[in-house]
């Protein structure tokens, strides 16, 4: 079997699926990516120094990466515009995956567009009998997707999977890190500072909670246009002891942080897809506050068993979610432990690629193929924008 995925670049949040796939394809597995990454994701960490050997740049060999998607047994599509390759497989009737997030992030209203409806139909709803199906990745992309009659009975979930760190004492580690000062939670935020993902809640929160007498520390890894704001509120209300602003950091940087921090929080709001460093906080053991519109939390989060959503864009009930774990360290811990599991055994590279490999035997073989009942690879409930199983605060 030999399977090549396509995409514009690769990522530190795809490289594990991919060693896992090479891991057991070997020289039939192969990546394409169609251009350069941009500066700014350079400069965030995302560069990888070390080459892959399944790794082939088709701005540098076009005639070979061509070649390599249109006569793989399986071809995965990530955001790649090149759809000619896509339509020459569908030509063939050749086996074909796609990774998609949302379609309409700024609202389902916008399918009525005929522009845009036009586009979609070219490029989803004209292969609805065709030998393509979509891996969705986000809890609300399936919803999209059959808004437009696209794929029908053919999605299956999908995320992101950052490494895993091998580690099985991080938890131990940090219960032991924090022993002496119990009464001082550490709460992490990570990311760029932006609008969309709402830097400027956890200070909001931070300055609620000084005034309560809560004992905290707050860091916030990442910069970005929001910052001299940001630091400039800590300035007025008090916050710079109990705040600390790292710019940003590396993988590994990042990961240290985690394991001495208790409560991760992400306030992305809907225009976010999945949110990887949730993942990478859960995978850490860290109890997280997320919002519910964001695509990640709302596929990995069950509420109240392995981590908290809030709604909608509210700070109020934000801040709501936060002081539960806050007031409730054994709570915050339990969930925590879980959000760890959620991720190790079931929400990562190892598991995805095995599933992924599985389904791509049984479409070779023309046998069915018996999806689990969660995680990679099960079949897409479709979940209604925001509407998460479970609810939230």
């Amino acid at each position: 079997m030999t399977i090549t995925w396509i995409s514009n670049y690769i990522n530190h949040h795809q490289i594990p699926v991919c060693e896992a796939l090479y891991s057991a394809l070997g020289d039939a597995f192969h990546f394409v990516e169609t251009m350069p990454m941009e500066q700014e994701r350079r400069e965030m960490g995302w560069q990888q120094k070390n080459e892959q050997p399944y790794l082939i740049r088709s701005y540098e060999e076009r005639e070979r990466a061509d070649a390599l998607v249109t006569d793989a047994d399986i071809a995965l599509i990530g955001w790649a515009q090149r759809e000619d390759l896509v339509e020459e497989r569908m030509k063939k009737n050749l086996p074909t995956i796609r990774l998609s997030e949302r379609l309409y992030r700024e609202g389902q209203w916008k399918r009525f567009s005929p522009r845009g409806l036009c586009h979609k139909y070219n490029e989803h709803i004209r292969y609805r009998n065709k030998p393509l199906w979509l891996l969705a990745i986000g809890a609300y992309t399936a919803s999209d997707f059959r808004l437009i009659h696209a794929y029908p009975g053919k999605i299956y979930r999908w995320g992101y999977f950052p490494p895993l760190d091998v580690d099985e004492g991080r938890q131990a580690f940090r219960d032991q890190e924090t022993a002496g000062d119990q009464e001082t939670v550490q709460l992490l935020w990570a990311g760029r500072f932006l609008e969309l993902k709402h830097p400027e809640f956890p200070l909001w929160a931070a300055d609620r909670l000084r005034h309560a007498g809560t004992g905290f520390h707050l860091t916030m890894i990442g910069d970005g246009e929001m910052r001299a704001a940001l630091e400039q509120y800590c300035a007025e209300k008090n916050l710079t002891d109990h705040v600390t602003f790292t710019g940003f950091l590396s993988t590994k940087e990042t990961r240290a942080r985690m394991k001495a921090s208790q409560i991760f929080l992400f306030t992305s709001n809907h225009l976010e897809g999945w949110g990887a460093v949730v993942s990478e906080a859960m995978g850490e053991g860290l109890a997280v506050v997320a919002g519910n519109e964001a695509g990640g939390p709302a596929t990995l989060i069950r509420p109240g068993v392995n981590g908290l959503l809030y709604r909608g864009n509210g700070r109020q009930n934000f801040y709501d979610a936060l002081k539960r774990l806050v007031d409730e360290p054994a709570l915050a811990k339990r969930m925590g432990e879980e959000a760890r599991r959620t991720i190790r055994t079931q929400w990562n590279a190892e598991h995805a690629a095995g599933e992924l490999l599985r389904f791509c035997a049984c479409v070779l073989s023309g046998t069915a193929y018996d999806p689990p009942k969660d995680g990679p690879m099960s079949m897409d409930p479709g979940v209604r924008p925001f509407v998460p199983a479970g609810g939230a605060l």
